[in-house]
């Protein structure tokens, strides 16, 4: 391409160890070079390739325009470039020509570096794109971009029309662009191919032998023998002599959750990473805002955190933490625009996120209204304060102060107080982490009793108790610091495990809030300043099996139920997600029931320095993770890449849950009774009370 005129065509592609894929643009590549080096490809006319490696660099406005730092920036056909003015790549006329990165980088990176806000709306929303670049060397030039869909299937090339690109702006122009040259059409993607061979195809209702292939992240066939063509390209692993699930679906973390002065360890990339290794291929996170504050923004903070770091997909809850018509419309905003159907009321943490009863009542309302699922912390938020008060008082400033300041009953009273207002509302309710025999008792007869009602331990209560509170070794009763706090009787475990096998509660989480003993140390010298939270997003599906399968109490089928099916039933994910079978997401776990092993912190790959599972010899081990069709987790080897996991989108009305509801609306309504109206006499005399 000759110095004075021509144009440069550019595809933004971002890579990784495990190949290719496209840059979004609503994430540019500033956000995701922190995680190894991505390429960005120049196609220069007539046919020559240069390559551009992002090492750290930063894609920043600059006064003439959109820059890059050349020194981040590396030419792999062989040219040396030099600082923004050199740099050239070999010409197939024989000549030099002269690369638009290097002529002027300003507009060479437009739409790998421009925020979406800066875009026109047509742009905003596109997942990829080739585009048409100007001269080089000016500030100012024309653009032509040519946009390709989302839909790696469905990758017609489409004109978005002409802009102009003016000191990091792209601005609506009319004017044509001259001698663009033709552009030319990516390759087709290579599928991604994947056959699982020889196991057991073990789903909430039924267990049978089966092969299952899968292609581009969708199960495309399960059955006997599958011998899918051509063999090229084809990803086969060997599941005899083992179960094949569906990947588990935590319903219940905080990843890199702000709280109690501190920030828990596991952020959504090592979290995941580490969810994946314990075959979880969905989690749900919390989007927690502040009394005051608005949900919309906390789920767009929630999100820009995860989005960029997420190894499987993952969706939020959101907290509603105060009330007001504007939380109202938030939720609905919520709901209808942003793919959120669960929302989270506090009962505890007073002055903080807890709302009152008549708080609750309304929010109950709005969520019913608006097809969402309730759920609560349940605990009583007076008592506990109250409970603090009178420990500390009696120099009782250790953890196992924090469990006497909030023993069972207050769980317990919380529990039925919200069952109650749910049901005066016709409102499902999901009860998240229970924690004690009392709670669990209450949810099995509410249920029994016809009511919607959702209870979901988690792997610490199913796992372990408090009685490791009255350690003497501080650190380590610190560890299991949590709200509501494990409880002191060891047969909770027990207890619960059988509630949860025989369908008195429904769902498994881990209430992933990791804290290391530094940060626990604030409390040192006041349980009330030790921030709650323990970990469980790793080893929960070995937790359950162990102590659900393995001992006997529930089968496979149930296993698979509670760790990922009824969530998705809840959460309206099924059958995408929960079910292996035809159109399903293709997240997936080869299980190995005769394997085991032993959890502890040195091995684990969650951000902690400490397990409250430590020792445990579990007989059940994940053998092979699949997530989106892609093995991420295979013999102990890793290859995630942050960011791969996507946001997932939960519609309202989950018939699962909602069908009942809705009839009951119908046909259970009070009517008032008819009668004749009263003719009688009326006193006119009241009587006033004496003060």
């Amino acid at each position: 391409m000759a110095q004075g005129g021509g144009y440069c065509k550019m595809v933004f592609t971002w890579s990784f160890d495990s190949g290719h894929t496209t840059v979004p643009l609503e994430s540019p590549p500033a956000a995701r070079v922190s995680r190894g080096s991505g390429s960005l490809w120049a196609l220069s006319p007539p046919a020559c390739v240069v390559s551009v490696q992002w090492h750290c660099g930063v894609c920043v406005f600059g006064s003439r325009g959109l820059c890059v730092p050349s020194d981040h920036l590396r030419i792999s056909s062989g040219a040396v470039p030099t600082r923004s003015g050199g740099g050239s790549v070999p010409s197939q006329q024989g000549g030099p020509q002269r690369s638009a990165l290097w002529g002027s980088a300003e507009i060479g990176t437009v739409l790998g570096a421009l925020q979406p806000s800066l875009l026109p709306a047509p742009l905003q929303k596109l997942q990829c794109a080739q585009v048409t670049l100007g001269p080089p060397g000016h500030s100012c030039g024309e653009l032509r971009s040519l946009l390709v869909s989302s839909n790696p299937m469905q990758r017609a090339w489409v004109t978005s029309g002409h802009h102009k690109l003016m000191n990091g702006h792209i601005l609506k122009t009319a004017q044509r662009v001259s001698n663009p040259g033709a552009p030319t059409p990516p390759q087709k993607l290579a599928q991604q191919r994947l056959l699982i061979k020889g196991g057991k195809v073990v789903n909430d209702d039924l267990s049978v032998e089966a092969d299952v292939y899968v292609e581009d992240g969708v199960v495309q066939q399960v059955g006997p023998n599958l011998n899918p063509e051509p063999l090229t390209g084809l990803t086969v692993l060997d599941a005899a002599n083992r179960l094949v699930i569906p990947g588990g679906i935590d319903t219940h973390t905080h990843m890199q959750f702000p709280f109690m002065g501190s920030r828990s360890k596991d952020d959504f990339y090592s979290g995941t990473k580490a969810a994946v290794a314990g075959g979880t291929t969905m989690i749900i996170d919390f989007a927690i805002p502040h009394k005051g504050c608005s949900l919309i923004e906390a789920l767009d903070t929630w999100k820009s955190w995860a989005d960029p770091k997420v190894c499987c997909d993952y969706s939020l809850h959101v907290a509603v933490t105060w009330w007001s018509n504007k939380v109202k419309e938030e939720m609905k905003t919520l709901v209808q625009n942003k793919g959120v159907n669960s929302f989270k009321m506090f009962m505890a943490y007073k002055d903080i996120y807890m709302l009152n009863d008549e708080e609750l009542y309304e929010a109950f309302c709005c969520c019913k209204e608006l097809g969402a699922v309730a759920q609560v912390h349940a605990e009583n938020g007076e008592l506990i304060a109250q409970g603090a008060k009178k420990m500390l008082a009696m120099g009782i400033t250790g953890p196992e102060g924090h469990a006497l300041s909030r023993p069972e009953e207050v769980e317990a009273e919380a529990t039925q107080r919200a069952i109650s207002i749910a049901n005066a509302v016709n409102c499902p309710l999901f009860v998240v982490h229970v924690m004690s025999k009392s709670a669990g008792k209450l949810i099995s007869n509410a249920r029994r009793e016809g009511k919607v009602v959702y209870g979901e331990p988690i792997a610490a209560s199913l796992g372990t108790d408090g009685t490791n509170y009255w350690n003497e070794d501080w650190a380590h009763a610190a560890a299991y610091v949590m709200g509501p706090p494990l409880r002191p009787d060891p047969s909770t475990p027990g207890f619960l495990m059988n509630l949860l096998a025989n369908d008195d509660l429904s769902v498994t989480g881990t209430d992933n809030c990791t804290f290391d003993t530094c940060q626990k140390a604030q409390g040192k010298d006041d349980f009330t300043k030790i921030p709650n939270g323990v970990n469980g997003v790793e080893d929960r599906m070995s937790v359950i099996w162990e102590k659900g399968v393995h001992s006997g109490k529930m089968d496979e089928n149930r296993f698979v139920a509670v760790t990922s099916t009824n969530a998705a039933k809840i959460f309206n994910l099924y059958p995408k997600k929960g079910r292996i079978a035809v159109g399903s997401d293709a997240d997936i776990v080869i299980w190995d029931p005769k394997a085991s092993r032993t959890i502890s912190a040195k091995t684990h790959h969650q951000a902690n320095n400490f397990n409250i599972f430590e020792g445990m010899v579990c007989h059940g081990v994940p053998v092979a993770t699949v997530s989106r069709g892609k093995v991420v987790y295979e013999g102990g080897a890793f290859s995630v890449t942050a960011g791969d996991g996507k946001y997932v989108s939960r519609p309202p009305f989950p018939p699962y849950v909602y069908e009942r509801i809705r009839q009951r609306e119908q046909v259970c309504l009070p009517v008032p009774v008819k009668r004749a109206p009263y003719t009688g006499m009326v006193s006119e005399t009241w009587v006033t009370q004496k003060r």
